[in-house]
């Protein structure tokens, strides 16, 4: 099993796929789960050389109690950039994109472009009101209401539909996969402070933001403002809600392929 020791010791799991090929390196969202990469690490690895990585507290990884910060999983991150033997292509989608914004504004010196998806750059009054409630019912032990909203905010209303008996089941189980609550709601906590937006102007890779029409968790507006604040950065909107890279990879996969062919 792949893992990146981390400086504290935290052990950090990754999926490696693909042989030849620019490298690729994928940071999921809140959830910190690689495997919600399955379907684009697929499209990409055959002529990619594809990273997925959990975060440090969920997925695979060690959960260490105590903090936990954005600061602290970029710095993951950028210890695993620094320990491929080439170019790095990121793409970070929603807390994985606000990990990206991150490491683009002080690059590693071998990260060659950003891509971030479905993304902010700074809290508003929504988005607080939404995580801290998130972050409660986690406090109250109801880790099935709160995958249930979680459904509800990464879905369309079809999916959700047409997929409810694999969702309900992913709800039955939702109290193990987030164990231990109290490291999650610490890592729904950490993202209320993440505010990068009067630094991206300093990014200088090649950077393409995408947004999902359909995302009512972060809305296309956020991602707006990232790819406005980024010089050169072209803004691309997708189709989906906010889990589209898990539920419909395509449209996804093309545009990684366009923008990743053109910068390297």
């Amino acid at each position: 099993m792949p893992r990146h020791i981390a400086e504290d010791g935290c052990r950090i799991h990754y999926d490696a796929r693909g042989t030849a090929g620019p490298r690729v390196l994928l940071l999921p969202g809140l959830g910190g789960d690689a495997r919600f990469w399955t379907g684009v690490a697929a499209g990409l690895a055959e002529d990619h050389r594809v990273i997925a990585t959990d975060h440090r507290g969920a997925g695979r990884s060690d959960r260490p109690e105590g903090a936990y910060t954005l600061d602290r999983i970029a710095r993951d991150v950028r210890g695993l950039i620094a320990a491929q033997d080439g170019p790095v292509h990121l793409v970070g989608h929603s807390t994985g994109g606000a990990v990206a914004q991150m490491l683009a504004i002080d690059p590693p010196a071998n990260l060659a472009s950003v891509t971030i998806s479905c993304s902010w750059a700074r809290s508003d009054a929504r988005f607080r009101a939404i995580f801290n409630a998130r972050a409660a019912l986690l406090d109250a032990g109801s880790s099935e209401a709160y995958q249930a909203l979680t459904d509800v905010f990464g879905h369309t209303a079809g999916y959700l539909e047409t997929h409810e008996d694999a969702l309900r089941e992913g709800r039955r189980t939702a109290a193990e996969k987030l164990a231990p609550l109290a490291v999650t709601a610490a890592r729904v906590r950490m993202l209320l402070d993440h505010d990068c937006l009067d630094d991206l102007p300093r990014v200088a890779l090649p950077a393409l933001v995408l947004a999902a029409a359909d995302d009512i968790l972060l809305p296309p507006e956020m991602s707006r403002r990232i790819a406005g604040a980024i010089p050169g950065a072209r803004l691309q909107i997708l189709p989906g809600a906010h889990f589209h890279p898990a539920a419909d990879p395509g449209p996804m996969i093309a545009a990684l392929r366009t923008f990743l062919t053109e910068v390297t």
